[in-house]
């Protein structure tokens, strides 16, 4: 008995040793990737902005693995929201009952490691109705995870193309309220965050909405701070099929006219209700954008347009709006508007299109004309004719007559 009981002990010895050996591992593994990801470089940063004043975290946190693990029944697969690209998104609830969105990302650069903790910072003190707030990151894993606030009603995405939606009768002006939002959110990015923020990769699936259909912008996954000086970003491609700036493309150098051009193309899948590529049907019909290109140099360009856009909207609203859109497509990022003018444009049609005159039908054009600001556009011409889109296999390039 006595040899018994030695035995059992110096099993159980080792196993306890065992444990306290692989607990020390982790926790050193864990510590390694906290330090790897800029943690400590983050926790100052941190303690830096709360001393200034008016400063603080905005509620930013670091949170630990076992926290996010326990928010979401440890990943459960049926805490998962959506999968992308970059990740898995889980809905998770923290200790203190909020609802947040946890993205589980797949891999990181290391140029981005080393950016990390800045970026974090930076984009913890967004603070916009239309983006989505981060709350915090867990930095002690390979790949850090992110909080987000949790938005309730999925993508825009799905909005357009999940069969609900635009069919209530207000879906026109919900369609124009959720494109002037998202413009002004990505307005805010490239000219009042400091330094300016490039999105990178804008889309329907990228602007989540709330119970009232409150557009948010989200996942900045591919985003990049802006430089300080005037060169711009020279990076790897990144961003989605259907979206991309063909410029952005040809030079790898993402900049605030590659997110012109995605949301040129978010326009034009609100306006269209189409997807911006198909895989069936002709080659030259599967992109959406040349599509309406190629549809707009012989004036059929309104045929692809959604039934109600094209019954409920005002020729001269509708006209201002396809003309923006076609300058948020041009192929080359100086003939693309900014931001800031496309949200102030599309702002303009909204109110424009809301008020009694601005209605289908109705209303004195004078007023009209003054509503959508044409007085300080030189009389620019909205109409389109054959020769305002170049020939897309000579030239490439798409212009207007001014």
């Amino acid at each position: 008995p006595g040899v018994s009981v030695g035995v059992f002990l110096s099993v159980f010895m080792c196993f306890w040793l065992y444990l306290g050996l692989q607990k020390r591992k982790l926790i050193k593994a864990k510590q390694s990737f906290f330090e790897h990801n800029g943690g400590v470089i983050l926790q100052q940063q941190m303690r830096s902005y709360s001393g200034t004043a008016g400063g603080g975290g905005g509620g930013f946190k670091i949170f630990s693995e076992e926290e996010l693990e326990k928010a979401t029944n440890n990943f459960s697969a049926d805490q998962i929201l959506g999968r992308g690209g970059h990740g898995i998104v889980y809905k998770g609830v923290l200790e203190d009952k909020a609802v947040v969105a946890i993205k589980k990302s797949k891999v990181m650069e290391a140029t981005e490691t080393k950016e990390f903790a800045r970026e974090m910072l930076i984009l913890s003190q967004i603070n916009h109705r239309n983006v989505v707030k981060l709350h915090g990151c867990c930095l002690e894993v390979e790949v850090p995870m992110l909080v987000y606030e949790y938005v309730s009603n999925g993508t825009l995405y799905h909005y357009i193309h999940g069969g609900e939606g635009l069919d209530n009768n207000k879906a026109l002006d919900t369609r124009l309220r959720i494109a002037a939002e998202s413009a002004e959110a990505l307005s805010y990015m490239h000219s009042s965050a400091s330094p300016p923020i490039l999105h990178g990769d804008v889309k329907t699936a990228n602007i989540l909405l709330d119970d009232n259909l409150t557009a948010k912008v989200t996942d900045f996954g591919a985003s990049k701070l802006a430089p300080n000086d005037e060169v711009e970003i020279a990076t790897l491609v990144q961003g989605t099929c259907g979206y991309l700036d063909p410029e952005y493309l040809m030079t790898c150098q993402l900049t605030d006219k590659s997110d012109v051009y995605s949301f040129g193309v978010v326009l034009l899948e609100l306006l269209t209700g189409k997807k911006p590529i198909r895989f069936d049907g002709p080659e030259e019909g599967r992109s959406l954008v040349s599509g309406f290109m190629i549809a707009a140099k012989v004036g059929g360009h309104y045929e692809l347009l959604d039934n109600q856009v094209r019954n409920e909207m005002r020729p001269e609203a509708l006209e201002e709006i396809t003309h923006l859109m076609m300058r948020c497509v041009s192929m080359s990022g100086e003939e693309r508007p900014s931001m800031k003018e496309v949200a102030e444009r599309l702002e303009a049609l909204r109110r424009y299109q809301r008020h009694p005159w601005g209605q289908a039908g109705a209303g004195d054009p004078e007023e009209g004309q003054s509503l959508l600001g044409r007085e300080q556009q030189r009389d620019v011409n909205y109409k389109f004719k054959p020769q305002d889109v170049l020939d897309l296999e000579e030239a490439s390039t798409y212009t207007f007559s001014l």
